[in-house]
């Protein structure tokens, strides 16, 4: 699947109706940008299941500033409505396969699960 562009208008909707969504954080003038988008590229014809999303931070500057964007290229993941990956800097090919193979094993439910018994546990009790 192609990479799409991504907008402010249609971030939530791309986030929210698609397993895995990875969003690159971009500009024209940055050369590491212009590095890694090949490299975006091929890992989007190579995932067809994933949804590969570009957001131009110089266009989209209000929703760069939503998402506290400070450097980029930055790479956001999210899987079933849960951002799971923020990180500045362009990656390899074997990093980026590396890192889909992590998401695909990240088990959501379980996650939130784990997070709720352990704020559960923290949590003073009313006596």
């Amino acid at each position: 699947m192609p990479t799409q562009e991504m907008t402010a208008e249609n971030f939530a909707t791309t986030v929210d109706t698609n397993d895995i969504v990875i969003v690159d954080f971009w500009a024209d003038w940055c050369g590491p940008c212009k590095q890694f988008a090949p490299v975006f590229e091929a890992s989007s014809a190579k995932n067809p299941d994933i949804v590969y999303a570009k957001v131009d931070t110089e266009a989209q500057q209000a929703l760069a500033a939503q998402a506290n964007i400070t450097a980029i290229p930055t790479l956001m993941v999210f899987k079933d409505q849960t951002l799971i990956f923020n990180q500045a800097g362009a990656l390899p090919p074997q990093a980026l396969d590396s890192l889909i193979e992590q998401v695909r094993a990240v088990d959501i439910p379980a996650l939130k699960a784990q997070a709720e018994a352990e704020a559960a546990a923290g949590t003073p009790s009313d006596s």
